[in-house]
């Protein structure tokens, strides 16, 4: 078991959500990027739930490196 989440890809998924609660996956394995599809089942790693209030672009982390999870820090400059 590997405690390096999986870099999905190495910039963010840049999207526009409706206002709910979302889970971005930490781990990098989903099928479904940027969000949780249960497959950190098994690790160390558990999806961050958040919320957004109004309908707005969001820039969500992508590299699974952020300091701010699930927001895009820049972290993937680093990779």
């Amino acid at each position: 078991m590997s405690d390096e989440p999986v870099a999905a890809q190495k910039f963010p998924y840049v999207k526009s959500l409706a206002p709910g609660t979302y889970y971005w996956c930490a781990c990098g394995k989903s099928a479904n990027q940027p969000f949780c599809d249960g497959s950190h089942q098994g690790t160390a790693f558990s999806p961050v739930q958040f919320t957004i209030t109004s309908r707005a672009p969001v820039a969500l982390c992508g590299c699974k490196r952020t300091q701010e999870p699930p927001f895009c820090d820049g972290s993937h400059s680093n990779l």
